[in-house]
């Protein structure tokens, strides 16, 4: 008899969790539409505002469809910290972790298996695959997730699908998802294809500028965070020109006197994924910092560093 260990038993309670939220969000109520679109069409856009739940349920709910034949889906996620956060939440969702029916595929990092049956993957990655495999086989349908952005990488990607779609694969299906899409003019482009809309939540905003210009930005952030918690009970979300700022706002608020409670978490493409103990289910803590533009590639090592570092080797292996 097969006993189920305190960890596996986390990760159940947490599906759970999972299954009842995403019941609740308002992508629920359009999954049937958009099955019967891409059931009789090979194409589909789903227009649904953010928080919708288009990411994390769409691929999920389509998994079971029979025109999929078992084959897998690929999503395609603009950004790297997207596409992990995405692919354990849909992890999270079955009780598993990400690497086994769920698994994400980016430049350095890699978490699949032979049981993976949804691939999420950043644009290079899916160059990478159209290159390798032009009709590629045993995939079954293809999501292009925030095609808003529009990237070379992804229209690329869009129309290479099409192409092989044309004269490869008459059976591969995609669809593009987007909060802010013309989604007639996109339709047009696959096709005449179906457009599915989806509602969303709307919240009040209220907006409240600083009381002066800033003068050094990451000092000023952090104030103006600091008076942010102090002022009403929630959480709090910063967008950052980039990595090397979100650092220094983060150090600027470890220094001052925060409410009891208050964790700060920054997030960008450069940072490891997330511990095991921390899941992308988690509340989110009261203060985080996000950039709000790509993150810079790692400088690739010159060929004069490596001979040097090979030298120094050599000498130490002589010296003993």
């Amino acid at each position: 008899m097969a006993s189920c260990g305190s960890g596996s038993g986390f990760r159940l309670e947490r599906a759970h969790r999972c299954l009842k939220r995403r019941r609740r969000l308002p992508i629920s109520g359009s999954l049937d539409e958009l099955r019967a679109a891409l059931a009789m069409h090979r194409a589909a856009v789903l227009v649904a505002p953010p928080g919708a739940g288009k990411s994390t349920v769409v691929p999920l709910a389509l998994l079971a469809c029979d025109w999929l034949g078992g084959r897998r889906i690929v999503l395609l996620e603009p950004r790297r910290l997207a596409a992990r956060a995405v692919a354990a939440r849909m992890a999270a969702s079955l009780g598993e972790v990400p690497g086994q029916r769920v698994g994400y595929r980016m430049r350095l990092d890699t978490q699949v298996s032979r049981a993976t049956r949804i691939e999420v993957v950043t644009e290079g990655i899916l160059g990478r695959m159209l290159e390798a495999d032009p009709a590629l086989e045993g995939v079954g349908l293809v999501i292009f997730d925030e095609f808003h952005e529009r990237s070379l990488d992804a229209d690329l990607g869009l129309a290479l699908c099409l192409d092989a779609r044309r004269h490869l694969r008459e059976e591969l299906r995609l669809l593009v998802m987007s909060a802010t899409l013309d989604g007639e003019a996109v339709a047009a482009l696959l096709g005449a294809a179906p457009v599915v809309r989806s509602s969303g939540r709307m919240f009040p905003v209220e907006v409240i500028h600083a009381r002066r210009a800033p003068e050094q930005l990451e000092r000023e952030v952090a104030n103006t965070v600091r008076r942010a918690l102090a002022a009403a009970p929630g959480d709090v979300l910063v967008f950052l020109p980039g990595a090397a700022e979100i650092r220094r706002v983060e150090r600027n608020l470890a220094e001052q006197d925060l409410p009891p409670g208050t964790r700060l978490l920054p997030l960008y493409g450069e940072l490891p994924p997330r511990p095991a103990g921390r899941g992308a289910g988690d509340r989110p803590p009261r203060a985080s910092a996000r950039s709000c533009s790509p993150p810079a590639s790692p400088r690739p090592r010159s060929r004069s560093r490596r001979r040097n570092r090979r030298r120094q080797r050599a000498r130490a292996s002589c010296a003993f």
